[in-house]
């Protein structure tokens, strides 16, 4: 086995294989691995480009969060989170869940927020302790 040490190596292309498994580093950034059998994944879009877990019921501040700026309170069972990087367009996919009540994407239609709100059995809106999203796609 061989190890370089250095501080700046430049190539134009990074390649590790090894039986089972291969990724490569393109001389423009992007990430491939090799997963099950044949099958790739670009890392850059299988990634979450924002996340965030909140109370909806005290929508002070994240319990934790990725790429998320502040939140904004809407109303009963309804939060905004604003995002510190916009995604580049509204083809970007949410994921949402409460802990207590299923929760919805409400977006309006922005590229740099994500409207969240959670709802009880009949549907209407309540505040719950902790609600999840998570924003991928294409940041702008």
């Amino acid at each position: 086995m061989s190890t370089i040490v250095g501080t700046n190596i430049e190539v134009t292309n990074l390649k590790y294989d090894s039986d089972t498994t291969s990724m490569i580093i393109s001389n423009a950034g992007q990430v491939t691995i090799q997963g099950e059998g044949t099958n790739t994944t670009n890392l850059q879009q299988g990634l979450a480009k924002a996340w965030c877990k909140w109370n909806l019921s005290d929508q002070s501040s994240a319990i934790g969060s990725f790429n998320i700026g502040s939140i904004t309170d809407v109303g009963t069972g309804s939060g905004t989170v604003n995002l510190t990087n916009a995604f580049s367009a509204l083809t970007f996919h949410t994921t949402a869940n409460s802990s207590q009540y299923h929760a919805w994407d409400d977006n309006g239609g922005s590229t740099s927020s994500i409207n969240i709100s959670a709802g009880n059995s009949s549907h209407s809106k309540v505040d719950t302790s902790r609600v999840y999203v998570s924003g991928l796609g294409d940041l702008a």
